[in-house]
C-alpha cells in the first residue's frame, strides 16, 4: 500500500476495502469469502438442538435478574413511602415570586 492509503476491514460483513486519503474515494473493494455452509440438515439440527440448552439457561437467568430487580425496586419504593409518612408533610418552599 502507498502512502495515504489506508485498508480497512468492515466490522459487520468482513469486507476489506482500500481508500485513498488525499482524494478521499474507495480505491477497491473485496468482499469476503462466504461462510461455509452446514454439511447436511442433520448436522443444522444438531447445531440447533445444542444451542437450545444454551438459550434457555440464559433466558431463565435474565428473567430471575428481572424478577429480583422488581423485589428491590418495591422495597426502596415502601422504604422511602415509610420514611415520609414518619417525616410528615414537607412545607413548601418559599419563592421570590411567591412574596409578591
Amino acid at each position: 500500500m502507498g502512502e495515504g492509503i489506508f485498508e480497512i476491514e468492515c466490522p459487520c460483513c468482513g469486507a476489506t476495502i482500500e481508500i485513498d486519503s488525499a482524494t478521499q474515494v474507495v480505491l477497491s473493494h473485496q468482499r469476503p469469502e462466504p461462510k461455509p455452509v452446514h454439511q447436511s440438515f442433520g448436522d443444522a439440527v444438531k447445531q440447533l438442538k445444542s444451542e437450545e440448552s444454551t438459550r434457555d439457561e440464559r433466558f431463565d437467568k435474565q428473567f430471575q435478574a428481572e424478577r429480583r430487580h422488581g423485589q428491590e425496586l418495591t422495597k426502596k419504593f415502601d422504604g422511602l413511602l415509610k420514611k415520609t409518612r414518619l417525616e410528615g408533610p414537607v412545607k413548601p418552599v418559599l419563592r421570590d415570586i411567591d412574596l409578591d
